[in-house]
């Protein structure tokens, strides 16, 4: 039997619950305030969060204000959320199409809320890495560059040869080229590959790599937008989760669509420390098509996704009316500590 006064993490239970011990807790799930404290290295946890709390509320508020100068981590935040990597194009002596691209890995501060810096590990000095974007049959190069004092990998998601899955080390000071047919048309991801895998994906080595059919998708406005979290303290818990690296960045500049204009979002969850992510749309519904790798497939119309860490999908949205749309994780915890914005339609 716990006694009274141990204290257990949240994750702590869901690791019991999954081990089919949940029933130990019997009456100890009476005292909640004793249960679900998290381990406090004390000072900088509390700072981080009544800080983003007083973000929150102001954002909810008010919103962004046009006078208010843009840090670097909102200006990163706004241009991965827009910005496609189509590499360096060129053609085979095949005639097809030659995709080049070109990562190095950086040690960098990189800003997650105005305020707060994390020691990340980057790709091109961003959390997340660029969106690398291409078509299916294209062949790519990725050429990785590794300029840290660590061992790193990339590794993609889709179907190419096994030397080409980054499941092997790049030493500091040197390189490596993946190359590959891309395959199937679908939302991929890239991570690195090496051990721990947890504190390398953690550290902020990820990316959305899309790869889109032969035959486009109809034309929509296209947005980019990767989950994530943080954890400062190393205590394998999260204080801050972000969308695009920083915290509360589209409460504070809402996302600009127009009324019937249809919305295309690529989405993936990078979310370490926790089993899922979500995301969670109001006064609205959208077609969500999960993985994206079959365009003629019947979506799942609804509200509300969840995905684990890995798993991506894309959204196809219809503002019908002027008006702020919120959107945010439907962990209550995970949007007050940063997962929250608006699309603002007009």
């Amino acid at each position: 039997m716990l006694n009274k006064d141990q204290k257990m993490s949240r994750r702590s239970i869901i690791k019991m619950a999954g081990a089919g011990t949940l029933a130990v807790l019997g009456s100890a799930l009476l005292n909640p305030g004793s249960m679900f404290q998290k381990k406090a290295h004390a000072m900088s946890k509390h700072e981080v969060h009544s800080s983003l709390s007083k973000d929150m509320h102001e954002g909810m508020k008010h919103g962004y204000d046009p006078g208010t100068e843009l840090t670097d981590g909102l200006k990163a935040a706004e241009k991965a959320l827009t910005t496609f990597d189509y590499g360096k194009v060129s053609t085979t002596a095949g005639g097809l199409t030659l995709r080049e691209y070109e990562i190095t890995v950086y040690e960098k501060e990189v800003e997650i809320s105005k305020g707060i810096k994390f020691p990340g590990w980057t790709f091109n000095g961003t959390i997340p890495g660029p969106t690398m974007r291409c078509t299916e049959g294209d062949i790519v190069k990725v050429k990785m560059i590794n300029a840290t004092t660590h061992p790193h990998s990339i590794h993609i998601h889709g179907i190419h040869p096994t030397n080409m899955d980054g499941l092997e080390s790049v030493m500091p000071g040197e390189s490596f080229t993946y190359e590959f047919e891309a395959k199937p048309a679908c939302l991929q991801l890239y991570h690195c590959h090496v051990a721990p895998l947890r504190r390398h994906i953690h550290k902020g080595l990820y990316g959305n790599f899309i790869i889109d059919p032969k035959k486009p998708r109809a034309p929509a406005r296209e947005l980019n937008m990767v989950m994530n979290g943080y954890d400062l303290d190393l205590d394998g818990e999260n204080e801050v989760y972000t969308v695009n690296g920083y915290a509360f960045a589209y409460q504070q500049k809402p996302i600009q669509v127009k009324v019937g204009e249809l919305v295309r979002i690529y989405l993936s969850n990078f979310t370490e420390f926790d089993p899922i992510n979500s995301f969670h749309l109001h006064a609205n519904f959208f077609n969500y098509y999960a993985t994206g790798a079959d365009p003629e497939a019947r979506p799942y119309y609804t509200d509300t996704i969840m995905q684990c860490q890995g798993e991506r999908g894309i959204l196809e949205i219809v503002f019908p009316a002027p008006g702020r749309y919120m959107f945010h994780a439907h962990q209550s915890e995970f949007a007050e500590l940063g997962w929250m914005g608006f699309f603002n339609a007009e």
